[in-house]
């Protein structure tokens, strides 16, 4: 993510357009020419793919004052791999792929923000997938539920509150299971105890017990976000 004053002037200073998009609307989706990067400046956008079997897998869910977009600089003629779906209604900058390599040419420190943020979203993909291939549906789930902390987390007397309405289905794709296997992973968090429900969100009880059980590798933070 860009999200200092100085970059997101620098990032603004490059000629975009500036355009609403709706709920249930894509950026862009799979196999669609690489045209640019998005900015978004308000509302959320999740970044996901189907699977050849149908299934939909959710890789983030981004917000304000983030960059979205697989980005292949100074090369051919490139495809999306994956979708941008629109899941709140959102504003967004978006700057062609010719615009920005002419900037990151004459700027170095925006080149190095840039870099940074392509190799800090490289990281958390890579630790996603270790997580979802390695330690099973629990710790597909646990791994999702502790980046979901990380990212909306907010803490209360009685746990950490995950400050984002999300239905079972939702979480499933975030997890790449079915959603009935979300259902009995939840109601057995439940009756542990280690989490509740409020209003439709989640309450994490026992941040450890999810940690401890996935032998978490005290990763930093900016790799364990779903954002």
């Amino acid at each position: 993510m860009i999200d200092t004053s100085f970059e997101l002037k620098e990032l603004l200073s490059i000629r975009h357009s500036v355009k609403e998009y709706n709920k249930d609307t894509y950026l862009f989706q799979e196999g669609d020419t690489i045209e640019g990067i998005y900015l978004i400046r308000s509302g959320k956008v999740q970044i996901g793919k189907i699977t050849p079997d149908g299934r939909e897998v959710t890789l983030r869910v981004c917000g304000s004052n983030q960059l979205v977009g697989e980005v292949t600089l100074y090369t051919t003629i490139s495809k999306y791999m994956l979708d941008a779906k629109v899941i709140e209604d959102a504003v967004c900058v978006k700057i062609k792929i010719d615009d920005l390599e002419e900037a990151l040419s004459n700027n170095s420190k925006l080149a190095v923000a840039f870099i940074k943020w392509m190799g800090i979203n490289h990281q958390k993909t890579q630790t996603k997938f270790r997580d979802l291939m390695l330690h099973g549906k629990k710790g597909a789930l646990y791994s999702t539920l502790i980046r979901m902390t990380n990212t909306y987390g907010v803490q209360k007397d009685y746990g950490i509150l995950i400050d984002l309405n999300l239905t079972n289905q939702e979480l499933a794709n975030f997890c790449g299971m079915a959603r009935e296997v979300v259902n009995r992973l939840l109601s057995d968090l439940r009756k542990q105890n280690k989490i509740s429900m409020i209003d439709g969100k989640i309450i994490i009880r026992d941040i450890d017990y999810l940690r401890n059980k996935n032998n978490c590798e005290n990763c930093p933070i900016a790799f364990c976000k779903i954002d």
